[in-house]
């Protein structure tokens, strides 16, 4: 039994590809189960199974009462037996005790085989839930089951099945079963009878994991796709960047003779694509989108509702710009995200020409080329007629039209600012504080408010600002009229505004130079001069300690006192010796002016750079101190100098 058992449990395992936790728990559900319809238990009744993994052996255990005698054996059990499975058992008590009916072995395999199977079947799915929802965007493989011209079944691992509707198809692909297809996991949702799992080989992420698997520098982070315009199965559109100078981001995804971008062409069943590099400058990546054309102008537009570039083409390329079918054109939008309108050259100067007739906003331009306007006149009335234009005057075409249409671009321009400045106008004079606060706040009619919010007027700052610049907006929104408008008025005259409150930060206080200078110098000669006065008495040779070096103190402002430093030990224990140094180096400290060597004690003076006009202007000398001792001769040297002197002077302390 033992043998036979274990070999089945793990059979299961294996097959249905479940952890071991939540076999045993189906199994020990499915014999609660058993038991309860064996025994008629009631559903109030806790019962309890478990399961040795080992032997295969199932016990079952109940609540009952504890009772002298027993009349009903589901419910009730003696004193004596309660004892065995909890030792303060008492009468009337409740206990948990072993209640595996005789023969439970096959009245449980009868019964409870469903429920294992339902239990076992929703782990499974629940588990191939989890295992699918994690690779969602990623490239998964499958097995051609069945084909219809609706869908194509794929079979996946862990026994689950996908759907690749015909949408999500690349055109002219035919499939047979058994084929291995490889495919991108579009979506996965959960159903009663397990997870839906929908695949796509038409969606420009499928084309993304592709170039990510074939290139290496876009695994590695070298390289960017920046955007992917795409229609399945015709041509693609992909825009590369480089993160790391010196990469060049359209080679590394063509390959060595382009290895790299047919294998990918070979997986689209043959699509084409496109490969160019990003540009910031979204005119010159505009020209790139439309390769393989040639664009002698592009020139953007920014005012209108949607970003408009008039891109302008030589007229052997405009039905190259434009595609089969406008396929070109699409794709160069789609990737660009703007607004393409191709013109040919002689089209383009028609239309300017247009402008500059009957548009008083191109009035400057007009007088500018009056000279100019009769020779492209002349050019576009030979090119009605048929005749060859040369060279020379497509170049005076092209120069025209760029001419018109830059001075266009730069009207725009200006009207943007102009329209920037008002908005900022606007809004400066409102509360900073409506512009966080819903439109639902404002206290109209949610009819009202839910038309007015559909029309991108999501807080009550941004309706304070549109009726400012124009009210006619509002009143244009549909079941807003007169009525409405002035109850929107008055709900704005009387809603009470939170005040924003302004912290300011104090001013640093700004500490003059040269009163931190006069400070340090004060200091100095107080120094000095206490350390003058202050006699010197013979003492008998001891050994020098040294000097304990100390960071000097900042500076104070001009406000401040200095603080006098403490030494380290006090005057009454300290040598006569000890003393000079001690006042030395608090001199030094304060003072600010040496450093102490690392061998030896000399204390050296290490003057700052002085300004010889503000030493005019103050009419005083820098001092220099130099102190010294001298072991061999158990002597203190200080050295002074002021500047202008020759030399030094000395003065021994012994």
């Amino acid at each position: 039994m033992k043998k036979e058992f274990a070999l089945a449990f793990n059979e299961v395992l294996d097959d249905k590809q479940l952890p071991l936790e939540v076999i045993i728990e189906a199994i020990e559900s499915a014999m609660v189960s058993a038991y309860r319809k064996t025994v008629n238990a009631s559903s109030a009744q806790e019962v309890l199974a478990k399961i040795d993994t080992e032997t295969g052996k199932v016990e079952v255990f109940a609540e009952k009462e504890v009772v002298e005698e027993v009349q009903d054996d589901r419910t009730e059990v003696t004193l004596e037996i309660a004892k065995k499975f909890d030792e303060e058992a008492e009468l009337g008590g409740i206990v948990v005790v072993e209640s595996t009916p005789e023969d439970f072995g096959r009245v449980a395999a009868q019964t409870a085989r469903q429920v294992i199977q339902q239990r076992i079947r929703e782990a499974e799915r629940e588990a191939q839930y989890d295992h699918y929802h994690t690779q969602l965007g990623e490239i998964i493989n499958g097995i051609v089951q069945a084909t219809n011209p609706r869908a194509i079944t794929l079979g996946l691992d862990r026994k689950a099945e996908g759907i690749m509707p015909r949408n999500h198809q690349i055109r002219g692909e035919r499939f047979r079963v058994h084929d291995r297809v490889r495919a991108l996991l579009y979506e996965v949702k959960q159903t009663p009878r397990g997870p839906q799992i929908t695949l796509s080989r038409a969606h420009k992420n499928f084309l993304r994991r592709l170039l990510e698997d074939e290139v290496p520098e876009i695994y590695q982070g070298l390289v960017e796709i920046r955007s992917i315009a795409r229609e399945p199965g015709y041509r693609s559109k992909v825009a590369v960047s480089a993160l790391q100078p010196g990469i060049d981001p359209v080679g590394a995804c063509v390959g060595i003779r382009g290895v790299r971008i047919q294998a990918i062409v070979r997986e689209l069943n043959d699509e084409k694509i496109d490969v160019i590099e990003w540009n910031p400058d979204p005119a010159a990546f505009i020209a790139k989108a439309l390769s393989p054309a040639r664009v002698t102008g592009v020139y953007l537009d920014e005012i209108a509702d949607t970003k408009t570039a008039t891109v302008v083409v030589p007229e052997d390329q405009l039905s190259l710009a434009i595609g089969r079918d406008g396929q070109n054109a699409r794709l160069g939008a789609k990737l660009t995200s703007w607004r393409i309108d191709i013109k040919s050259l002689s089209e383009a100067a028609s239309d300017a020409l247009f402008k500059l007739q009957d548009d008083l906003a191109f009035e400057l331009e007009a007088e500018a080329l009056s000279e100019t306007i009769p020779q492209i006149e002349a050019i576009l009335a030979k090119k009605t007629e048929g005749r060859p234009i040369t060279p020379e005057e497509y170049q005076n075409l092209g120069k025209f039209v760029d001419q018109v249409e830059r001075g266009a671009v730069e009207r725009s321009q200006e009207l943007m600012e102009e329209r920037r400045a008002i908005e900022a106008e606007a809004r400066a004079d409102l509360p900073p504080a409506a512009f966080d606060i819903p439109l639902d706040e404002l206290g109209i009619s949610p009819r009202f408010a839910i038309a007015i919010g559909g029309e991108g007027f999501s807080t009550i700052g941004d309706l304070m600002m549109q009726l400012k610049l124009d009210a006619d907006v509002i009143l244009s929104v549909g079941g807003i009229g007169p009525k409405a408008m002035e109850d929107i008025d008055a709900a704005l005259e009387a809603f009470d505004f939170p005040e924003v409150e302004v912290v300011e930060e104090p001013e640093p206080e700004v500490v003059e130079e040269e009163a931190v200078e006069e400070a340090a110098e004060a200091v100095e000669e107080e120094v000095a001069a206490e350390a003058e006065a202050e006699p010197v008495a013979e003492a008998a040779p001891a050994p020098t300690p040294k000097p304990q070096v100390k960071k000097p103190a900042p500076r104070k402002k001009k406000d401040e006192k200095p603080e006098p430093q403490k030494p380290d030990m006090a005057a009454e224990d300290l040598s006569d010796i000890e003393k000079i140094f001690a006042q030395s180096e608090r001199r030094i400290l304060r003072g600010g002016r040496g450093k102490p060597k690392k061998e030896g004690v000399v204390f050296a003076d290490t003057p700052k750079p002085v300004d010889p006009e503000a030493d005019k202007k103050k009419g005083k000398k820098k001092k220099f101190n130099e102190v010294e001792y001298d072991p061999d001769a158990d002597m203190t040297i200080v050295r002074r100098k002021r500047k202008g002197d020759e030399g030094w002077e000395e003065e021994n302390w012994e």
